[in-house]
């Protein structure tokens, strides 16, 4: 394999001629070989942002030649255009601080800065360390990159996947509404609601975790950037952080403001524990309507079987004709992941000592993925069951009148005692509630059948 030598304060190390990142990165490859977790391209990317943010304000603020600036925009637009992401191979299990994913960062900017230096014919060369980390820590970039990469996930794909989820809800909420069927509590049979009822209680659901996300959101667009190494801000000039800021707002288009506490940014990351519980509220509510839809759907012949959705694919190997509800299968195991990304993210937020939180890496991975798999399972479950969710009238109509609990409505004409005597006469005997009703001469057929109106039970009288 043809290699270079590249060097850093430990000494001599050889990397892949090919690759564009220096001697940090390639010991940290060398060092930590543990899974196959890498970094993810959002953190790579919110470093990106952040370092072209800083280089334009550090040109700005006298800092930095223009030349050097432009070098680094230069490198950090083309990661952002996803041309570089293969010289970003180190994996999520490294230094707590994410020291080496920020110097990959530095020494793979510097790199093509370098090249795109060269080519205009510049005598000046950029370094990983003293320019494209000028006025930045490690402890201040890597928090700032997350921030940045959790705003964009949450705002850009996990809300309007949620949005698509909730729509689709709302229409089936409405379209059934009118359509009567038995309630179930404790798995047990209950009082008669409408399909539409069942399902407003789905939409509400969405509706308040989308309100949760969003409640969250204001305080994770918080930026360390601008507490260097404890908070203190030293080797960066005192208007670095808003300005920087300022910049990575104007990006992004996203309203990003410099965290008030520096000393707070670098050592807690409550924030992203109280967004991400959101996340796990809404994985909850996504396994509450999975299991649901997977429930009334069963059958199709000795289950439930109120609703019909869609066939995707064969359910069985050995099961000629079986098919299986399984984009609800596959949305509660979601749902699993992400409860157990939250248990993660909030112990190592937990964790750390006095200046520094060292468990970014993991809080960061799980908190990606979380949103990533909740938004990219929301849109299959809506396109591949939700909007083909449809009522099976005649299993819904034979399970309202087969139930017991049609009873209740003879509570204010009969009271509680006579009308459960009434409900277990007719299970005993197996015959219908009409039938023990009048045997029990507590009431007429016909005040039976004036009392007991399934639709006149969907609502307060």
């Amino acid at each position: 394999m043809d290699y270079r030598i590249e060097r850093d304060t430990i000494g001599e190390i050889k990397v892949a001629s090919d690759k564009y990142w220096g001697a940090q990165t390639q010991r940290s490859k060398e060092n930590f070989p543990i899974g196959i977790e890498t970094m993810p391209k959002e953190i790579i990317e919110g470093f990106a942002i952040l370092k072209r943010s800083a280089a334009i304000v550090n040109s700005e603020l006298g800092l930095m030649e223009q030349v050097k600036a432009d070098a680094i925009k230069h490198a950090a637009d083309r990661i952002l255009a996803g041309e570089l992401y293969e010289h970003f191979p180190l994996v999520v299990w490294q230094t707590g601080s994410g020291t080496q994913s920020n110097m990959n960062v530095n020494e793979v900017i510097a790199y093509v800065g370098n090249q795109w230096l060269k080519n205009q014919n510049s005598d000046v060369t950029l370094h990983p360390n003293d320019d494209v980390n000028k006025s930045q820590s490690s402890n201040d970039t890597y928090p700032t990159a997350l921030h940045i990469a959790a705003v964009r996930k949450l705002e850009d794909v996990v809300l309007p996947a949620l949005a698509t989820l909730k729509a689709t809800i709302k229409e089936k909420m409405e379209a059934f509404d009118d359509v009567v069927k038995i309630g179930r509590t404790h798995l047990q049979d209950a009082t008669p609601l409408t399909l539409g009822q069942e399902i407003s209680g789905w939409h509400r659901m969405l509706e308040k975790t989308e309100s949760m996300i969003k409640d969250s959101i204001p305080y994770v667009k918080e930026l360390a950037i601008g507490g260097t190494a404890v908070g203190t801000g030293l080797n960066a000039h005192p208007e670095f952080s808003e300005r920087v800021t300022s910049k990575i707002s104007d990006y992004t288009e996203k309203n990003f403001v410099s965290a008030a506490n520096k000393f707070h940014a670098l050592t807690s990351h409550d924030e992203l524990v109280y967004a991400h519980g959101a996340l796990k509220g809404l994985a909850a509510d996504l396994m509450k309507i999975g299991n649901d839809v997977r429930w009334l759907a069963s059958g199709p012949r000795c289950g439930i079987g109120e609703i019909t959705i869609p066939a995707n694919e064969p359910g069985s190997s050995i099961m000629p004709g079986k098919v299986n509800p399984t984009q609800s299968e596959a949305i509660t195991m979601v749902a699993t992941q992400v409860m157990g990304n939250d248990a993660t993210i909030g112990i190592a937020a937990s964790q750390g000592n006095f200046e520094l939180n060292v468990f970014k890496p993991v809080i960061a991975y799980n908190f990606i993925q979380s949103a990533q798999i909740l938004a990219d399972s929301m849109l299959t479950f809506n396109d591949r069951c939700a909007v083909g969710i449809e009522p099976n009238y005649e299993q819904i109509e034979k399970n309202l009148n087969d139930s017991l609990m049609l009873v209740t409505a003879l509570n204010p004409h009969i009271g509680y005692e006579n009308a459960a005597k009434i409900a277990k006469q007719a299970f005993a005997d197996n015959t219908t509630l009409k039938e023990a009703a009048v045997k029990s001469g507590l009431l007429t057929a016909e005040q039976f059948d004036e009392w007991i109106k399934p639709e006149e039970m969907t609502y307060p009288k």
